[in-house]
């Protein structure tokens, strides 16, 4: 069962960081069979009752986030949340250290691959302003 309230600010919280644009995507696609994943798992639990969570701030959780997914080479997701790093307020130079840092742990594929994404988002971050 939905817990609404829970919801409701994990959605704010998913809008603030991953952008209208990605959530809508990710929210359009919704059917019975994908419902529960979407809405509950990742919404409410993830980004209402994890991501809503005191304790770390966005940026930490950002910096997690991509060391993680970098790890296990899920580089759709690495490139929403580097979106969302950057939204976060985490610098490029701050950005850099820690894609130096993912480098150096999971392995020069897994970096070089992060670094590649990375500077697709910033020319594409660049080119809107």
């Amino acid at each position: 069962m939905l817990d609404k309230d829970l919801y409701e600010k994990g959605m704010k919280i998913r809008r603030e960081v991953l952008g209208d644009e990605r959530v809508d995507a990710s929210m359009s696609d919704l059917d019975d069979f994908n419902r529960d994943l979407q809405e509950q798992f990742i919404t409410e639990i993830g980004w209402g009752a994890v991501w809503g969570r005191e304790g770390l701030t966005r940026q930490q959780r950002s910096l997690l986030n991509l060391g993680m997914l970098a790890a296990m080479g899920r580089m759709a997701e690495f490139e929403g949340h580097f979106r969302g790093a950057l939204r976060n307020g985490l610098t490029r130079e701050e950005l850099r250290e820690a894609l130096l840092q993912i480098t150096f742990y999971c392995g020069g594929p897994a970096g070089i691959e992060a670094f590649r994404v990375a500077k697709k988002v910033l020319a594409e971050e660049d080119a809107r302003t």
